[in-house]
């Protein structure tokens, strides 16, 4: 079995934990629970890292930027499916709490909605350097693990890589949609994602919204 490793610190980030998988025009998303980034000590080093946790967990406590919380986690067993350093967490607690009202100005903080608010919503592509720059602490942002089918009579065939994206209003001054991105395919061949399917995912949405 994998060694526990102790953790601490203060909350910086609280995002959804969600899996993309791509085969080339098709995607899906998995629902996984959401990923905590925390600035304080991993095993004995001060860093900071991220970690996963379950629905239940984040249900029973709500978390929020400025929480200070502390448990352990095991080392993820693939970098490639997961954007989080820890998960199978346990023994969590949390100390002092961070403000749990969502602020009214990007980025956003604050206590995330439910997974289910965010499949809801739905998302459009954000652009990696603005996500890094301006993104990564709101709570609308996340970047995900994507997981590439490239050819889908060769299942075994994939490639891996990260993608930023926000599922916040559409009128966020911070929002930058980058380029368009292209998912490759067998023989070759390749799809660009264009802008159409972000007006698709979130047309049932306003501006303010």
């Amino acid at each position: 079995m994998s060694a526990k490793i102790p953790w601490h610190g203060t909350i910086t980030s609280v995002q959804p934990r969600i899996r993309l998988t791509r085969s080339f025009d098709q995607r899906s998303h998995s629902y996984l629970g959401y990923v905590l980034r925390v600035r304080g000590d991993l095993g004995g080093d001060a860093k900071e890292f991220i970690v996963a946790i379950g629905k239940a967990a984040h249900e029973k406590h709500g978390f929020r930027v400025g929480d200070e919380v502390s448990g352990e986690g095991v080392r993820v067993e693939d970098p490639d499916l997961e954007v989080a350093d820890l998960y199978k967490v346990s023994g969590l607690k949390v100390g002092a709490r961070g403000p749990a009202e969502r602020s009214g100005t990007a980025p956003f903080t604050g206590v995330p909605p439910t997974l289910e608010e965010y499949r809801a919503r739905g998302h459009r592509r954000l652009a990696p350097l603005t996500y890094a720059a301006k993104c990564v602490s709101c709570l609308w942002g996340a970047e995900m693990a994507v997981e590439m089918i490239i050819d889908q009579w060769s299942p075994s065939e994939k490639r891996f890589r990260r993608e930023t994206f926000c599922y916040g209003p559409k009128s966020c001054p911070l929002y930058a949609a980058g380029p368009c991105r292209r998912v490759p395919g067998r023989k070759g061949m390749s799809w660009t994602e264009e802008d159409w399917v972000d007006e698709e995912a979130t047309g049932h949405r306003g501006e303010g919204e």
